[in-house]
């Protein structure tokens, strides 16, 4: 997951782009970046941290140029170091050519080589930067030709933003894994990852980019083309159950409203009856509302979260991950004390969390604990984007859940059905890759590079 985020034709583009990575801070904690280009010079500045600890007033200013492109980055492939912070860019006939890229390409082992018997030379670790190289080898002016080419023979998940020149691009992969949407503010064109970024800069929402189009802005206007085969549909429906914000609407629908649903449809297949409904804040306050209504059970906020600390999910390092969940939540005594409670989390990834929590929740005197997961159990790794590790490290794709349920400690627990999450869904069932849950891949990835294979590859 990664944030993207491009504007053209607006004299405070840079401004505003800071503005939309920090409405996207959400999909990428570890760095941030933005690209600006005046029509003579191009304008950089990216590093490690949060969008907030990046930019100041001095940098944002120093960014000129009515275009620019950002990018907030978690990384999944490629190692968190300052030479894979997006956008990444290089000088293509003497013009600019940046790429903020979400996603994970699935034919990376391929391309490389291919492009390093072709002569390139990478100066990172990102899959990202191949579609830079496949662009460049393309021995022609015309820039659309070149990047319609060049995504012809990328296989896998994308939302790219690109700048080439005094042009902004946008493109999502014929299978549609990633959200991407068009907005436009004050003439100017706004591309970005979710709708809560146009709602912060007051841009209006146009449409989504539709899955295997390519956008085209410059001073001409917008011009679509949609060149590739068309496929099945395979939007990611983690983005819906965790990912996207709630405020946002992704592939056409709202985030909020489909995690109620989520909480809905447990309360029609779980029976449990408790004293309260407590979420794991905050990706489960919505489902737990939904289920709390339908079931008409007391809701209560039984554990705070410091907003102070970043998401425990995407933190690169198992080191920081424990010690983030230690002071992330802290329970409310005087709710929870000798009570029976129902705690509704969105999913359960190695179970190591969810363990600690429970045993937050058994020193604050809660009585009895019952889980509720407002999605299947996750038994399969993403290879389209999402940083889910190894099949062995998913702790649902080696035991039961009863032997979850008595490692985690809880009294019970109950995994919304696959057949319930769907029925959840706001837009057809059959738009969904569920692959992390059945193991069905849309795509049929290739043996993944690993991060250190790509590390030496750029020594």
């Amino acid at each position: 997951m990664c944030g993207v985020f491009g504007i053209y034709g607006h004299k405070d583009s840079s401004r505003l782009t800071y503005l939309g990575l920090y409405a996207l801070q959400h999909r990428g904690e570890e760095c941030a970046g933005i690209i600006s280009y005046d029509g003579r010079k191009i304008y950089s500045h990216k590093a490690q941290g949060l969008v907030r600890e990046v930019f100041t007033e001095e940098k944002i200013k120093s960014l000129r140029g009515n275009l620019a492109v950002g990018h907030n980055r978690y990384s999944t492939t490629g190692s968190s170091s300052t030479k894979n912070i997006q956008p990444f860019f290089v000088n293509y006939r003497g013009k600019p050519l940046a790429v903020a890229h979400n996603g994970n390409f699935t034919n990376t082992e391929t391309l490389y080589r291919k492009l390093e018997e072709s002569g390139s030379i990478f100066q990172s670790t990102m899959d990202s930067e191949i579609a830079v190289h496949l662009v460049a080898k393309y021995n022609t002016r015309d820039y659309k030709e070149a990047v319609v080419g060049a995504l012809k023979e990328i296989e896998g998940a994308y939302s790219l933003v690109l700048m080439m020149g005094d042009m902004v691009i946008g493109a999502r992969d014929p299978y549609g894994w990633r959200p991407l949407c068009l907005g436009k503010l004050e003439g100017a064109y706004v591309l970005a990852s979710e709708t809560c970024a146009l709602d912060l800069i007051s841009a209006e929402y146009v449409r989504d980019i539709e899955p295997g189009e390519i956008v085209f802005i410059n001073k001409n206007g917008i011009e679509s083309v949609r060149p590739f085969i068309e496929h099945k549909r395979a939007c990611c429906i983690f983005e819906y159950i965790y990912f996207a914000r709630p405020d946002s609407d992704i592939f056409g629908r709202n985030v909020y409203l489909a995690r109620k649903e989520l909480g809905h449809q447990l309360a029609r297949e779980c029976s449990l009856k408790a004293d309260l409904v407590t979420p794991v804040p905050d990706s489960g306050v919505y489902a737990a509302i939904g289920f709390a209504q339908k079931k008409n059970i007391p809701f209560e906020m039984g554990m705070i979260r410091n907003h102070y600390v970043g998401r425990t999910f995407i933190q690169p390092l198992q080191s920081i991950r424990d010690f983030r969940v230690r002071v992330k939540l802290n329970p409310i005594k005087s709710v929870l004390k000798d009570k029976e409670i129902i705690v509704v989390e969105d999913s359960i990834v190695r179970g190591t969390t969810s363990r600690g929590r429970v045993r937050t929740l058994r020193d604050a005197g809660v009585k009895k604990i019952h889980m509720l997961v407002s999605c299947p159990p996750l038994k399969s790794p993403c290879f389209y984007g999402i940083d889910f590790p190894t099949k062995k490290e998913l702790i649902a794709s080696s035991h039961t859940v009863e032997w979850i349920r008595d490692f985690i400690g809880v009294d019970s627990l109950y995994y919304l059905s696959k057949e319930g999450m769907l029925n959840a869904m706001p837009i057809s069932r059959g738009d969904f890759c569920t692959a992390c849950f059945d193991g069905n891949y849309p795509v049929k990835p290739e043996k993944r590079l690993s991060k250190n294979v790509l590390e030496r590859k750029v020594k």
